[in-house]
C-alpha cells in the first residue's frame, strides 16, 4: 500500500478486521503493547520506520494521532495547544502565541475559542475538543496525520466539521483515516483501502473502489452483504 502524499486515504472495513492496529503501525503506537510482535517494513520517506536506529519520539513528531474519543488535556485551551511545542524546546511566549494561532486557525477553531484560551478545555463541546486535538496535533509541525474514527462520538454536524477540515488539512499533510462510516470515506478520501481479518484485500482510489471494486469481498462489504 502506497499512501499518497497531501492527499486522504482511508481504512474501510468491519470491526475488529485490523483498520486501528495497522494505523497504530505508522507511528509505531504498538510498541506500547508489551505482547506485540512486528515484522514486515513501513516506509516513510524511503526510511523503514522499524529500523533499530529510528528516533520514535521524532517519528511520532513527524506522524501525528487524533483517536477516537477526544481527549484533551485537564488543561487550559492555551496550554493543550502549547504543551507539545514546550516538550520539543520552544519557551518563548511569542513564538508559542503564534504557534497556538496558527493551530488553531488550521483546526477551524480560533473563532469559536479565541476569547477563551485561558479557559478549561474540558468545557468545550465533543466537537470542539476533538479539533482542540487536531489542532494541539498540529502544533508540533506533524507532516502526517493518522486519525481513528476520528467523528465517531461526535453528531452529524460536529462531524461535518471534521470533514470540512480533513479537505482542507490535506492541502498541506498527508492524513490516513479509519472509519467504519463507508459514506464518510467516499466524502473525504482520495484513496481507499479495505481491510478483512487482518488483510489488506484491496487498494485503489476511492472512486474505483466504491465503483468498480476487483475483488468480490470488497464488493459485498460495500453493498452491505455482511459487516
Amino acid at each position: 500500500m502506497k499512501v499518497r502524499r497531501r492527499g486522504v486515504t482511508a481504512l474501510i472495513g468491519p470491526s475488529g478486521c485490523g483498520k486501528s492496529t495497522l494505523l497504530r503501525c505508522f507511528n509505531r503506537m504498538n510498541d506500547l503493547i508489551d505482547t506485540t510482535k512486528i515484522t514486515g517494513d513501513v516506509t516513510f520517506d524511503s526510511e523503514n520506520i522499524y529500523a533499530p536506529a529510528t528516533d520514535v519520539v521524532l517519528l511520532r513528531k513527524r506522524i501525528g494521532m487524533v483517536f477516537q474519543k477526544p481527549n484533551p488535556f485537564q488543561k487550559s485551551v492555551y496550554e493543550n495547544v502549547a504543551y507539545g511545542p514546550r516538550v520539543h524546546g520552544i519557551k518563548e511566549r511569542k513564538e508559542l502565541d503564534r504557534i497556538v494561532e496558527k493551530s488553531l486557525k488550521d483546526a477551524a477553531l480560533w473563532e469559536e475559542v479565541r476569547d477563551r484560551l485561558d479557559s478549561s478545555a474540558l468545557g468545550l463541546s465533543g466537537g470542539q475538543q476533538q479539533r482542540l486535538c487536531i489542532a494541539r496535533t498540529l502544533a508540533v509541525g506533524p507532516e502526517v496525520i493518522l486519525m481513528d474514527e476520528p467523528c465517531s462520538a461526535l453528531d452529524p454536524i460536529a462531524t461535518a466539521k471534521i470533514e470540512n477540515l480533513i479537505e482542507n488539512l490535506k492541502q498541506d499533510y498527508t492524513v490516513i483515516i479509519v472509519t467504519h462510516n463507508m459514506q464518510q470515506a467516499a466524502r473525504v478520501s482520495d484513496d481507499t483501502g479495505f481491510m478483512y481479518l487482518g488483510k489488506l484485500v484491496e487498494f485503489g482510489q476511492t472512486k474505483q473502489i466504491f465503483e468498480h471494486p476487483e475483488e468480490d469481498l470488497t464488493e459485498n462489504y460495500i453493498t452491505g452483504r455482511f459487516g
